[in-house]
């Protein structure tokens, strides 16, 4: 850009990912493995804590076994996590994960262990990590990305010229603020606020368990991990009202006591460290693709906390990436046809679990075909089953909404809730509303085309102080 600091020392590289997290770990690993240089700038140190609920579902600890790094994570400490349970209505489900690849369990693993096994694997596969780098600008020659600058911790300015921006920077994404990407194309505000904490989890517990408890319009959950640990999340309805200081722990706390359940499972545990909070959320969709940029990760698509898909997801479309352009990335034109092909394949693949999502982050109490789904599921194996592999990705959410077992969820609500007939006749009404929604969204702005976002207008012509370096 052009208001950018000047640069010192120009460099190349063929890829240069911005963000060492999830996302850009898988990007800069699988690229790396695949013979290619890569640079890797986070603003962070390494290794360091980052605002995530990571949980990891079979399909999530299934990407961390094809990117090879299981092991390395397993040796953290954390359980695994081998039932399923929810609570809702006075009604419990607990079944067993689906399998994914061959992984039947569930893992929540801390954000510090995790992230220094992907970033630590990544280099060992060949990529440059440098940390404590804030990229100030992305370089555009004419209008394709042609890389980024970016001020280290001594305060000097280096440019590197790059066939391919990877932006795996999060929800503040600088890359898709550069490129004209910030703004999404899909939001949908969150219901929910989320406010979590670490607790030192007690000698009985049983630490094979992921719950989760719905109790009016709160959940919560108790979601054990390493060094002993329960993670322990909860999500009232959103409020507008700013965070003071002790504000976030007094919320947290009204939260769980409105939970019985919660509160019984966290008795005798100690709390550990602060509370996290996350407010004003929204799950959105970005244009993830353009001319030698892609956003894979938050940067590009986010997702409510409440269904737990993130890392999976930053984990699984970054390898993806890097696997569709690994051989393109001398042929621009071919390079620009597998960006957007990736995009498409993001969108496509995530649009039901986004609606899913969204649904579950109303922040509301359960309404009678909710209570229904659980009533019958308590005692339905099949049906059980279909809400848990929802989660892993390995059923889809049409599944529930079949007609038949529309119809069968709707006979049974105005069965069992008779005194509550007009909140029955209210909530199917407003299912069909919701559905032809959804639908309307997924045939049209969620149809899978990725539109072309035009970049900033300037050209950057690269001006070199005096004495610069030029490194290859």
């Amino acid at each position: 850009m052009t208001d950018s600091p000047v640069p010192s020392t120009i460099e190349s590289a063929e890829v240069v990912v911005v963000g060492a997290r999830c996302a850009g770990s898988s990007t800069a690993l699988t690229l790396a493995r695949a013979g290619r240089r890569v640079i890797v700038l986070d603003s962070a140190a390494l290794p360091s804590e980052t605002l995530s609920t990571h949980l990891l579902w079979p399909a999530g600890v299934a990407e961390l076994q094809q990117l090879g790094v299981l092991p390395e994570v397993t040796a953290l400490g954390a359980p695994p996590l081998t039932r399923a349970y929810a609570e809702g209505a006075g009604f419990g489900i607990g079944t067993a994960f689906p399998a994914v690849d061959g992984i039947d369990y569930a893992l929540c693993v801390r954000r510090t262990g995790l992230d220094d096994v992907l970033v630590r694997a990544a280099v060992a596969a060949g990529a440059e990590l440098r940390t404590r780098c804030r990229v100030e600008s992305v370089v555009f020659d004419g209008n394709r990305c042609a890389g980024v600058r970016y001020t280290d911790q001594s305060g000097a300015v280096t440019e590197i010229r790059a066939s391919l921006v990877v932006g795996a920077d999060g929800r503040r994404s600088t890359v898709a603020r550069a490129v004209g990407a910030q703004e999404p194309f899909v939001s949908v505000p969150s219901g929910r606020d989320c406010y979590f904490a670490y607790w030192r989890d007690t000698a009985d517990a049983s630490r094979h368990i992921a719950a989760q408890w719905r109790v009016g319009a709160d959940l919560g959950t108790a979601f054990p991990c390493d060094d002993g640990l329960v993670l322990s999340l909860v999500q009232p309805p959103r409020t507008s009202e700013r965070l003071g200081p002790g504000e976030a722990d007094r919320r947290y706390a009204e939260a769980v006591a409105r939970i019985p359940a919660l509160t019984e499972r966290l008795r005798g545990c100690e709390r550990v460290g602060r509370v996290r909070s996350a407010t004003g959320i929204a799950s959105y969709f970005r244009h993830s693709s353009g001319r030698g940029w892609a956003l894979p990760g938050d940067a590009g698509h986010f997702k409510d906390p409440v269904t737990a898909q993130g890392i999976r997801d930053a984990l699984h479309y970054g390898r993806l990436l890097a696997e569709s352009v690994a051989g393109v990335l001398d042929d621009p034109d071919a390079l620009d046809a597998a960006l957007a092909q990736w995009e498409r394949r993001r969108i496509l693949e995530c649009r039901e679990i986004f609606h899913w999502t969204n649904r579950l982050a109303r922040g509301e109490a359960m309404r009678p075909l909710e209570i229904e789904l659980y009533r019958r599921a308590a005692t339905d194996p099949e049906l059980a089953e279909i809400t848990t592999g929802i989660f892993s990705r390995t059923r889809r959410p049409a599944e529930l909404a079949s007609p038949a077992r529309a119809a069968r969820l709707g006979w049974g609500a105005l069965r069992h809730q008779r005194d509550r007939l007009p909140a029955v006749f209210t909530d199917l009404g407003r299912e069909v509303r919701g559905a032809l929604t959804e639908r309307k969204l997924t045939r049209t702005t969620l149809r899978g085309t990725p539109i072309r976002v035009v970049p900033p207008t300037h050209t950057l012509h690269t001006t070199v102080a005096p004495g610069a370096q030029h490194v290859r």
